[in-house]
């Protein structure tokens, strides 16, 4: 029987065979080597090929295949589900279905394969460009390649720090803050006096020295005017000598007042003036102070008299600075507050037009509310009498209205009552699913069935065999016994052999009887095969009808769609 249903099988799923070497051709060209083993079935092998390739794509699919083989319908079902639920999370342009995936629909399966395999390897090209740069990051952090090593060694041999300026052996090192800053700026025609000049015994040797002082000075003051009228203490060293401390203090404390005031004035250009006449007031009495206290000093009359008119056209060079200065800083302070005052009159001028305008149009306003208050009370009575018609016609209407929605209300549960009867009935699809799911039942019914009757069928014959078997034990038992016995006369001889002839015709009786029996059972058989064979053709000649039934049923569809398209044209 199995032997004549194969071939019937193979010819009505011939195009679904085809599909499914396809269908395995792929997987195995994308990698999935389980689809070459023989002993999974055809299900096992499609779907462990698509979770593999959904799992490949980095989705999620909850399914154990490798554990799970050969499972129920139920499983089956719940599996196809699992991977049906995930298709639309990938963007899957082909639509599937768990029961096509269950029936083995390899049609249907394919395209949607054929998908999954072309976006695994997409997925695997980029996650292999990823996975190849990380492990050669990696392996670049611990390991160099000689050559690399060689070049990051040559590299720095190369740009290795040297050192290009040394500090000169007989360059003096300055005690203090206030003597660096006397001799780092000094212009390269200035020349900075030795320290050993704090006592001169011989006066011409001081006029000489003098008279250098002298000369450096003018040249640093040219130095000085060209660089916005800042004075350095080393001028000022230079110009009173080294041998007085009082004017090297004052000269020292002037530049850091003149420092200080140069920076507030870069910090803040437009200060307040009486903290620069406060700063100016201040520096004139140090000056004076320190003036008195050189006429109390007694050099010889000469260098006196030079210092004297030295520091006077000093103080008066500083003083013309400071009117300078201070004469920029007030017309600047000047303009900005001119500047101010005019933007604030402004401001107040807007201001007052604004109220202006304000009030205007506040007026303006209020006359339009009056005039319009005067012409609604004089409508109001021309139009009440309109008014009570159109409240009549509104109720008329609203009534009109209730009881369209109450009649809508009653269509739309006649139309849910008759939608819910359409949905019970079902749909070809549905019919085709049933069809299949009761045809699959039936020959699991029918396969364990067959497989309970043989079994009946085997325990029946084995206890048949056992009964047989101890007569036949019992038999020689009695013969065995009755033997030695049997021999001892010739009456008991001949009567043991017409027990033995009657046995053996006994036994010769059952064989016939089996013989009989078997050759009716073989009678039955043979007509139990003719009978399969007219159902085999009847169920050709079904498949035959059902298949020209849903082609006549295509046609007749075709033709419908053509009329509606030619009626509405």
């Amino acid at each position: 029987m199995t032997k004549i249903k194969t071939p019937v099988e193979s010819r009505e799923d011939e195009e679904q065979s085809v599909k499914l070497a396809e269908i395995l051709e792929l997987l195995l060209a994308a990698g999935y080597f389980r689809a070459r083993i023989k002993g999974l079935s055809p299900f096992d092998k499609v779907v462990g090929g698509m979770t593999w390739c959904i799992t490949t794509c980095n989705f999620d699919v909850d399914v154990d295949l490798l554990f799970q083989e050969n499972s129920t319908i139920g499983q089956k079902i719940a599996l196809t589900e699992k991977i049906v639920s995930v298709l639309p999370k990938m963007k899957c342009p082909h639509r599937l279905e768990p029961h096509q995936i269950q029936g083995l629909d390899f049609i249907h399966i394919f395209p949607v394969i054929q998908w999954l395999v072309k976006r695994a390897i997409e997925t695997r090209e980029e996650m292999g460009d990823q996975v190849r740069a990380f492990s050669i990051a990696e392996f670049q952090k611990t390991h160099k390649l000689p050559e690399v090593r060689h070049r990051c060694t040559q590299t720095h041999r190369v740009y290795k720090p040297q050192r290009k300026y040394r500090r000169q052996k007989e360059a003096e090192e300055l005690q203090d803050e206030e003597s660096r800053e006397g001799k780092a700026p000094l212009t390269p025609g200035s020349q900075a006096g030795p320290p050993g000049m704090a006592e001169v015994s011989e006066e011409d040797h001081l006029q000489a020295a003098e008279e250098m002082r002298i000369k450096t000075l003018m040249t640093n003051m040219a130095a000085m005017a060209s660089e916005e009228g800042r004075l350095m203490a080393s001028a000022v060293g230079q110009i009173v000598g080294l041998q007085s401390q009082e004017i090297k203090q004052m000269a020292s404390e002037y530049a850091e007042k003149q420092s200080e005031l140069s920076s507030e004035e870069r910090q803040e250009r437009f200060g307040p003036l009486q903290q620069h006449r406060r700063t100016v007031a201040s520096l004139n009495k140090q000056i004076q102070m320190k003036l008195k206290q050189l006429e109390q000093v007694s050099p010889p009359p000469r260098l006196h008299r030079r210092r004297l008119r030295l520091l006077k056209w000093w103080l008066t060079f500083v003083s013309s600075q400071l009117q300078v200065e201070h004469a920029d800083v007030k017309a600047s302070c000047e303009q900005k507050l001119k500047a101010l005052v005019t933007m604030n009159e402004n401001l107040k001028q807007q201001e007052q037009d604004f109220r202006a305008h304000c009030r205007e149009e506040m007026t303006r306003l209020q006359q339009n509310i009056e005039e319009l208050k005067s012409a609604s009370g004089q409508d109001a009575e021309e139009e009440k009498v309109p008014n009570q018609l159109i409240d009549a016609q509104y109720n008329s209407d609203r009534e009109k209205l209730q009881k369209i929605r109450l009649l809508m209300a009653r269509r739309n549960r006649e139309i849910a009552i008759l939608q819910r009867k359409i949905d019970e009935v079902p749909s070809r699809a549905e019919l085709t699913q049933y069809q299949k799911r009761f045809v699959e039942l039936y020959s699991q019914v029918s396969a364990t069935h067959k497989e309970t009757k043989q079994f009946f069928t085997l325990y029946n014959t084995l206890d048949d065999k056992k009964v047989y078997l101890e007569k036949e034990v019992n038999l020689l038992n009695s013969i065995h016994d009755n033997f030695q016995q049997a021999m001892s006369s010739s009456a008991a001889r001949e009567q043991f052999l017409r027990q033995m002839e009657q046995i053996v015709e006994g036994i010769k009786q059952n064989r016939i009887k089996m013989e009989r029996k078997k050759q009716e059972n073989k009678m039955r058989r043979d007509q139990l095969n003719d009978e399969y064979l007219e159902l085999l053709d009847k169920q050709r000649l079904y498949f035959k009808t059902v298949k020209d039934f849903k082609e006549e049923c295509r046609r007749n569809e075709m033709l419908l769609s053509k009329l509606r398209a030619k009626g509405a044209s």
